[in-house]
């Protein structure tokens, strides 16, 4: 028998243990819990180590949030949040470094978004909390079968917020485009979370110049902050500035 291996990954411990010892009860699943993403991340690395690979992560959507409070909105195709303490950033984090791990989020209600957002960032699917055990199971062995399951319900929502996304994503690459390749140096840069000055030195340039390159990467780009322009350049799929190992040319003269 083909053993199907599953970390159930959640900071509400009742119910994380009750759902683990209900998986547990079947013949052909392995089951492990972790309250945390960082944690899950260890179970995963030593599952690895050990040559005990999980097969399927089951992570709760609002994993890291305080009871009550509403998890932030993001905007249309920014992509998950960069920490690795929050359910769907946990998802992208597993699908970089996990890449044979399927995920489910289980979600205690109904969010078209968030349910794009966990699509976009890698997860097989969104199950909420609730459904019914076999509905589980069934859900874990067809993303095993590389399937994507979504509550009905949800189906046009999720599909909304998707095309609302790849729209968004067009048109900022239509606008990243419209960039000099100094301009495009410079955005990879603010990307890169590297300051005027910081910026300056990396490309041989004077602070005066960048500053120039960055008011016209903002005109460019239509928007009034750094923050804004780094968060188009992402969905763009504007890489950041390899700090590590990049290497910049002098450009032959400083302005």
């Amino acid at each position: 028998m083909v053993r199907i291996r599953v970390l159930v990954v959640d900071d509400h411990r009742i119910f994380a243990e009750s759902l683990a010892a209900a998986l547990a009860a079947e013949p052909d699943v392995d089951v492990s819990a972790a309250g945390s993403g960082p944690a899950a991340l260890r179970c995963l690395e030593r599952a690895v180590a050990e040559g005990r690979r999980f097969d399927v992560l089951l992570v709760d959507a609002d994993l890291g949030t305080v009871a009550g409070a509403v998890p932030a909105q993001r905007e249309p195709g920014a992509g998950p949040p960069q920490s690795g303490s929050d359910g769907i950033a946990l998802v992208a984090g597993v699908r970089v470094t996990h890449p044979g791990v399927r995920t489910v989020v289980l979600a205690e209600r109904d969010d078209p978004r968030r349910a794009a957002l966990a699509l976009q960032a890698g997860a097989s699917g969104w199950v909420a909390k609730d459904c019914s055990l076999s509905r589980l199971l069934a859900v874990i062995r067809g993303v095993l079968r590389e399937e994507t399951h979504l509550p009905p319900a949800l189906l046009t929502g999720v599909l909304r917020e998707l095309t609302a996304a790849r729209k968004h994503r067009t048109d900022s690459e239509r606008l990243v485009e419209s960039l000099t390749p100094r301009e495009h140096e410079v955005l990879r840069c603010m990307v890169a979370g590297l300051g005027r000055k910081d910026v300056a030195a990396r490309l041989f340039l004077s602070p005066h110049t960048v500053r120039t390159h960055m008011q016209n990467v903002l005109g460019k780009l239509g928007v009034h902050s750094t923050l804004a322009a780094v968060a188009l350049a992402r969905r763009a799929g504007v890489r950041p500035a390899d700090l590590a190992g990049d290497v910049v040319e002098r450009s032959g003269q400083l302005a």
